[in-house]
């Protein structure tokens, strides 16, 4: 049995902006920078727990809406001199479809 589910299409995201996925795991923001990759974190900032999924895109970080903290999208972890991590899924892109990977 696959572990890859579809959460939509890359269309669903504007560039530099997330769209978020409900799991039994909690709430997944799944990411599309302005080079149209994708990236999935667990839509909760290491420091306080702000909404990653509304926080601003810019290369391969996201700002946390709260307290400006830099995300990593590719490792989830907090940029210098911030530490702590997000939970960070992998993901895949087949034509147009988005598959998440629930197994970290």
């Amino acid at each position: 049995m696959s572990s890859w589910i579809e959460v939509g299409q890359i269309k669903d995201i504007p560039p530099l902006g997330a769209r978020v996925v409900q799991t039994g795991q909690g709430d997944i923001a799944i990411f599309r920078n302005s080079q149209n990759e994708i990236f999935a974190l667990r839509d909760k900032c290491p420091h306080k727990g702000g909404p990653l999924s509304q926080g601003i895109v810019s290369g391969k970080t996201v700002t946390c809406p709260l307290h400006n903290w830099k995300i990593s999208l590719e490792n989830g972890e907090a940029m210098g001199p911030d530490s702590g991590c997000s939970g960070v899924y992998a993901v895949k892109l087949e034509g147009e479809k988005i598959f998440l990977n629930l197994n970290k």
